[in-house]
């Protein structure tokens, strides 16, 4: 499985980002198996934390610093994992890593740069 992140870039605070993890050479069948996906970040001298997550049957959970701010949804039919950013302040600057969790296999993208600027 390999994922694909995208949509991080420069935005001005209280601006809004929309985060994709794609994965489009996964068959549908595997895309079913995934049993949780999820969006991580990691900060400059920090360690990377939790930011939200997503079931296959659509629960979700978010860190306390973005709930009410981002919401993370899926499209099953594209196999894409979305992170809808808003009211970003600049403390929510960081790499933002999407992963996807098959039983006990964990896939992680590439990472992509969110920078808000105050």
């Amino acid at each position: 499985v390999q994922l694909q992140a995208s949509g991080g870039g420069l935005v001005q605070a209280g601006g809004s980002l929309r985060l994709s993890c794609a994965s489009p050479r996964t068959i549908l069948s595997v895309f079913w198996s995934v049993n949780e996906m999820g969006w991580y970040r990691q900060a400059p001298g920090k360690s990377r934390e939790l930011v939200a997550t997503i079931t296959r049957n659509g629960d979700t959970n978010y860190a306390d610093s973005v709930t009410g701010r981002f919401t993370i949804s899926k499209d099953n039919a594209k196999k894409t994992l979305y992170l809808r950013m808003n009211s970003l302040k600049p403390e929510d600057t960081a790499v933002y890593y999407c992963t996807w969790r098959i039983d006990q296999d964990n896939y992680w993208g590439q990472g992509t740069l969110v920078t808000v600027s105050s």
